[in-house]
């Protein structure tokens, strides 16, 4: 069911009007981001008639802008991309670890955001690699997927990475598992010390080679001593890593997948209300407790497509990394080998389907199968309305 507000909704009525104010200030990708969206699931990009096999009842569906910033088409993506990692899954406790910057270090990746953005993976991956492998904590190597996300529940900009690593990996022989303790995986203390070293150690050296720009009232920081001092605060701060206890085994470790990998700044369904003055949604304050925490904020339009256009990420830039025993060509290699070391066999191959169809919805009259009867191009519309003659199947093209 179509949720009652959109954020298409919002940015077709107010992008325009944004457009105009801020001409000249909005890069290419932020004026992609906004017209898929507000194109999305409209005439302007096509679409299709459907029928149902046993009713005849039609239906109009047009196509999906399928941009990675819009909340109404991940999805699809969503769904692909778990079925593709379930095959990776182990039968072991599986924890979620997450690397979150400081302040004063988010205000530069603003600025630089495919640098800092990557510099955030590494480090962060490197650092729990480093720590795992080393044996007074696990003694082993493991895998770990991360996934970036650059937004708080009020949209503001708070550049953090959420992992989920096995709780395990492989001795350095490669003849044995080693499992970590039940609840514990490795001193969040020691990460978060390390990851401090890992990256203001590679972002001083970015800013000493020349990569780093700065603008506005940050333009003084492209002198080093004035950089310097920004992050003099931040070199004695605890940087605060966050580990939760292992998920309840693999399906839980898949449903929190399908809430994160594919998340955007903001979904439909936490949006309440919208009109000429305002944008009032939920949100989470996480500085209280207890069902304090959710809360409700409005903003100005134009304030809310600010923020949402704060979270729009450089062109090509990937928000999903896999490292470890999960990174590149030796995937497959590695599950193999852990599955072998642990006595399990693989789970059975599910072929993907051949047609994205199948997420159809049925018939919204009997809950019979829909098929696709007319295919109609960009800026078109069907041929005409379907009447009670027309709902006969002798008379489909």
């Amino acid at each position: 069911m179509r949720a009652s507000i959109e954020v298409a909704d919002i940015f077709r009525a107010a992008c325009p009007a944004y457009r105009a104010a801020h001409a000249g200030h909005l890069s290419l990708a932020q004026l992609k981001v906004m017209s898929a969206i507000e194109h999305c699931r409209t005439a302007a990009l096509g679409g299709h008639v459907e029928a149902c096999e046993d009713c005849g009842q039609w239906r109009v569906a047009y196509n999906s802008c399928r941009n990675r910033h819009c909340p109404k088409c991940q999805g699809a993506a969503a769904r692909t991309w778990l079925a593709e990692r379930k095959a990776d899954l182990l039968p072991v406790g599986y924890f979620h670890v997450v690397f979150t910057l400081p302040a004063e270090v988010a205000d530069v990746a603003f600025q630089n955001k495919a640098l800092v953005y990557d510099l955030l993976f590494k480090a962060a991956s490197e650092t729990v690699l480093t720590i795992a492998a080393d044996p007074q904590h696990l003694g082993a190597r493991i895998g770990i997927t991360a996934v970036l996300h650059t937004w708080g529940s009020a949209m503001t900009h708070h550049p953090h990475v959420h992992m989920i690593v096995p709780g395990g990996g492989i001795a350095p022989d490669g003849k044995r598992w080693v499992s970590s303790r039940p609840a514990f995986l490795l001193p969040v203390r020691v990460l978060g010390k390390l990851f401090r070293r890992f990256f203001l150690t590679r972002l001083v050296a970015l800013h000493d080679a020349g990569r780093l720009g700065f603008f506005g009232t940050m333009a003084h920081l492209a002198e080093r001593q004035a950089f310097l001092r920004h992050l003099a605060p931040v070199r004695t701060k605890r940087w605060v890593v966050y580990a939760k206890a292992p998920f309840a085994g693999p399906a839980a470790v898949l449903a929190y997948l399908s809430r994160y990998t594919h998340r955007v700044a903001i979904s439909n369904s936490r949006l309440i209300a919208f009109d000429a003055s305002g944008v009032t949604f939920r949100y989470k304050d996480y500085r209280r407790d207890g069902a304090d925490r959710q809360q409700v904020m409005r903003l100005g339009p134009d304030e809310f497509i600010r923020r949402f256009l704060l979270h729009v990420l450089p062109p090509g830039f990937h928000r999903i990394r896999h490292y470890g025993l999960l990174a590149g060509s030796a995937r497959k290699a590695s599950i193999a080998m852990a599955r072998e070391l642990l006595n399990v066999t693989a789970p059975p191959h599910d072929d993907p389907p051949d047609q994205p169809d199948a997420f159809r919805p049925p018939c919204p009259c009997c809950g019979g199968r829909m098929i696709i009867i007319e295919v109609f191009e960009r800026w078109r519309q069907p041929r005409g309305p379907p009447d009670a003659h027309a709902t006969s199947r002798e008379n489909w093209p």
